[in-house]
């Protein structure tokens, strides 16, 4: 993967080809699931019972789907569906113009599954080693916001020194954005558990899944590296284009 440094402020953000199809996908399902199957199909709530990731039901019912499915589908609240796709919008358009809409995609699912995996194994553990209350077994997790926060993880990372707007008014650097963000989540898994109505445990494993992701990819890049510079009469090149244009390179946005 690449990654580039030292970006000036940008207040335009364009919509890459994987990011819009995301947005259109979430927005649709949100439309089926809460206004239709669920207000006629299934009152009772059991849409997200099935679809949602439940703790108890992937582990116990074998229902392998859940930590796919439950990436895609939000809750009745507009706020929860409004955020993740901004920061979808915002901080994935960036990623894939680097990486490709391929890659991008690849990354974007490994978030959101390893951190539903996270979140079940986890929860899983703490109840059953440490007398957690074995009801959030049972309540299902909806929402991307494990596959966002891996978004915004690998953003840090990429373009940690760009500049944006923390609480839409204090600008800081990216990086050190996304070490508050993740101490606020950090805190907030402290303090609350796992009875708040926010999943901070599957923001947690969406953070963990991204660094897994690009330490990995790192490491393969060098051993790949390595292994082609050792062959026999194999010489490193450097070929320097001094006629590219400035205006070619990648510009990023600020969001708030």
């Amino acid at each position: 993967m690449k990654g580039y440094k030292n970006y000036q402020i940008q207040m335009t953000v364009s919509l890459t080809p994987m990011v819009k199809a995301l947005l259109i996908i979430n927005g649709l399902l949100w439309v089926l699931t809460v206004f239709i199957l669920q207000q006629f199909f299934f009152k009772d709530g059991s849409i997200f019972l099935e679809l949602g990731l439940s703790p108890i039901s992937f582990i116990y019912d074998l229902k392998v789907w859940q930590p796919f499915t439950y990436m895609f589908l939000h809750g009745e609240g507009v706020m929860h569906i409004l955020f993740n796709s901004l920061m979808l919008w915002f901080v994935g358009s960036e990623l894939e113009k680097i990486w490709g809409s391929r890659e991008f995609l690849k990354f974007y699912l490994f978030c959101g599954v390893g951190a539903g995996l996270v979140y079940a194994l986890v929860t899983l553990f703490l109840v059953k080693f440490f007398a957690f209350n074995p009801v959030v077994l049972s309540v299902p997790t909806v929402g991307a916001s494990g596959a966002i926060f891996g978004l915004m993880l690998a953003y840090g990372r990429i373009f940690g020194e760009k500049i944006i707007y923390f609480m839409m008014f204090l600008p800081m650097k990216a990086k050190h954005f996304v070490m508050i963000l993740a101490a606020i989540e950090v805190f907030s898994l402290l303090m609350s558990g796992l009875g708040s109505k926010v999943n901070n445990l599957a923001h947690i494993g969406g953070f963990i899944m991204a660094l897994v992701y690009l330490e990995f990819a790192k490491f393969n890049q060098k051993r790949l590296q390595n292994r082609f510079f050792k062959k026999p009469g194999r010489k490193l090149k450097l070929v320097v284009d001094n006629n590219k244009s400035k205006d070619t390179e990648p510009k990023g946005p600020t969001y708030h």
